[in-house]
């Protein structure tokens, strides 16, 4: 086993003087060659120095982190903002542990446009990240109830996509009728004016609500002149209604016509929440939220990463050309000179400290404060929940990381197990994971839950099997081990699993229980009765969500397998068509309706498609 570099002082020498002083970009990376964190300075060698320097005052979290570091890599740039840019780039395509400043918890709702369609959706998500590069995120929205009316408005006055499937197949449904839809469904629009559209909503999203305002006019007086009277009413009604959205929203400042971006935060000794507010042509057009670790950084370190992160996934558009922040940023220059270079003009970026700007940072402030106590509470019933759950169980400590098993199937066909976890009390959906059952005897009429879970535990901890004791230790210290596993089920699921994890040599290591469906009996290994526990009491109820978590992605995934199996057996059916035709037919269609709808054209421009076979799969379809 390789030491670290705190373990092997002449490497951390030998390795710290081959680091230059000059601007650039330093990963640091553990002895399974896995990025820890990604930084950037304008002198490596000073940056990285100091996180080995003993009278170092490093936060708790950054201090396990060094203990880690096995190696060091480093790219040199010529200046502090091309640093900065390809720090924001490494940090995406690595995602390192220990550079997660900003929570994905799924708390607030993003709005997606999938730009990579030809037909482009637009939905709320609660997911930051999407499958294509192309598709957009814009968020997160505080006001889930303000989101959902402001795009149900947009749907109203922008004609788009009503429905995710067509109810006719050769005639658009009542929404083209009403002027709702542009007929998507038969392609009565093509792609390049629907995409016209979507980018005009868009730009709601991105807080030029008054330059779309400013278009829409000029299209209007066109209108008008070309005495199209209709169009022209139509667009009208447009402008009116989005003069409507952020009508009870006025902020009061000098200068409305300049958009302006105001961020603050509150913090305790665990973790700070930021509020963002966006102002344009003086209103409020978004507030948007963010938590971090508040011993991640100093507070004017975390602004300094919180708008970097918001702002390395924004378009030039959105940048705004003030920001004004209620600490003085450590890099503000490299912060101002990267937007600048980013938007095409200037950005400038102060900590105002009198008059209205300044009421307007007390004011962004006050309603991170108000974040902060209400995530505060929410930390308290999580902690008397682990408490509860802690005395119950016997526990010599608070569960950190819990983690829920489930099967899902039909008669055994389809047969998944889903694994889930709970990081403090919370789903960290980050570290969910499917499995499919490989047990050769679980098929279509013969199923068996306790075989399935005792495969799944197996997969799960095998990597700790067989380890020296010295080895072993290292391994349960991992973020990765649980501090406690529960198995949905009863005395037998329990008694299935736990051979297993004796076998595996594990049984002093792993706290396991498991929860049945039918009492809420919670089993302990080895005993044949249930504990006499308190439904209401918290730990049981925290037990509840985290099952009832488990079953529902179980559930999901079954679903989604088994609807995915149906679609390639109607799909084997075609002479010619292999498997990995299938894949590009359903990538490109999404469906098996929709090949079923397409025409021979459509379905040969599919890669891998030619005439012939196009020809003989819309025969399939259409026999007569």
């Amino acid at each position: 086993m390789s030491l670290s570099l705190l373990q092997n002082p002449e490497k951390l020498q030998t390795r710290l003087k081959e680091i230059p002083l000059e601007p650039g970009v330093y990963m640091m990376r553990d002895r399974n060659d896995q990025t820890l964190y990604i930084g950037k300075s304008k002198s490596l060698r000073n940056r990285v120095r100091s996180y080995f320097r003993s009278s170092q005052d490093l936060s708790p979290r950054i201090a396990m982190m060094v203990q880690l570091v096995n190696e060091i890599e480093f790219i040199v740039t010529d200046t502090e903002a091309e640093a900065l840019a390809l720090e924001d780039n490494l940090i995406k395509q690595y995602q390192p542990y220990y550079n997660v400043l900003l929570k994905d918890d799924k708390k607030y709702p993003y709005v997606c446009i999938t730009w990579s369609d030809d037909y482009p959706r637009i939905f709320i998500t609660r997911r930051r990240t999407q499958p294509s590069a192309k598709d957009r995120c814009y968020g997160p929205y505080v006001d889930t109830h303000a989101l959902r009316r402001t795009l149900g408005i947009i749907k109203r006055i922008f004609p788009l996509k009503q429905r995710p499937k067509p109810i006719f197949k050769d005639r658009p449904c009542l929404n083209y009728d009403m002027g709702l839809c542009p007929g998507v469904c038969q392609r009565l629009i093509s792609p390049e004016e629907y995409h016209k559209t979507m980018q005009k909503v868009a730009m709601i999203f991105q807080g030029r609500t008054k330059e779309l305002t400013d278009t829409l006019t000029e299209k209007m007086d066109i209108a008008a002149a070309d005495l199209d009277f209709e169009k022209a009413a139509i667009v009208r009604d447009q402008i009116n209604t989005l003069k409507t959205l952020g009508a009870d929203q006025k902020v009061s400042l000098p200068d409305d016509t300049i958009s302006r971006d105001a961020i603050a935060l509150a913090s305790d000794e665990n973790r700070a929440c930021i509020q963002l507010f966006q102002i344009r042509a003086g209103r409020l057009v978004g507030r948007l939220a963010f938590t971090a670790d508040s011993q991640s950084d100093t507070p004017d370190m975390i602004l300094q990463r919180v708008l970097e992160s918001h702002y390395q996934g924004c378009e030039p558009v959105e940048i705004p050309a003030e920001i004004h922040t209620q600490l003085e940023l450590p890099e503000a220059e490299i912060l101002s000179a990267w937007l600048s270079q980013k938007r095409g003009r200037k950005v400038n970026i102060s900590t105002p400290q009198r008059q209205l700007k300044a009421e307007l940072i007390e004011m962004v402030e006050r309603n991170a404060q108000y974040e902060l106590a209400r995530v505060q509470k929410q930390v308290d019933r999580n902690t008397q929940s682990l408490e509860g759950l802690t005395a119950m169980l016997d526990l010599s400590d608070l569960p950190h990381r819990i983690e829920g098993y489930d099967i899902s199937h039909i008669q055994g066909s389809d047969a998944v197990a889903s694994q889930v976890v709970f990081i403090d009390g919370l789903p960290a959906n980050q570290h969910y994971r499917h499995y499919k059952i490989r047990n050769p005897e679980i098929m279509t009429g013969h199923s068996d839950d306790f075989a399935s879970l005792a495969e799944v535990i197996g997969r799960r901890f095998r990597k700790y099997a067989n380890q020296d004791p010295e080895a072993l230790a290292v391994l349960c210290q991992d973020r990765d081990f649980p501090d406690l596993v529960m198995i949905d089920g009863g005395k037998g699921q329990l008694s299935a699993v736990m051979a297993v994890i004796e076998n595996l040599g594990l049984a002093d290591r792993l706290n396991v229980i498991s929860l049945a469906k039918k009492r809420e009996e919670i089993f302990l290994p080895g005993q044949s009765k249930p504990l006499d526990t308190d439904p209401e009491d918290s730990g049981v109820q925290l037990l509840r969500r985290l099952r009832d978590e488990a079953h529902r992605f179980a559930i999901t995934f079954h679903r989604k397998k088994r609807s995915q199996r149906m679609h390639r057996s109607h799909l084997d059916q075609i002479p010619g068509l292999g498997h990995h035709r299938q894949k590009q037919l359903l990538a490109k269609f999404h469906s098996v309706e929709y090949v079923r709808q397409a025409t021979i054209e459509q379905i040969a421009n599919t890669p891998g498609i030619g005439a012939k076979l196009a020809q003989q799969i819309y025969a399939h379809f259409h026999p007569h």
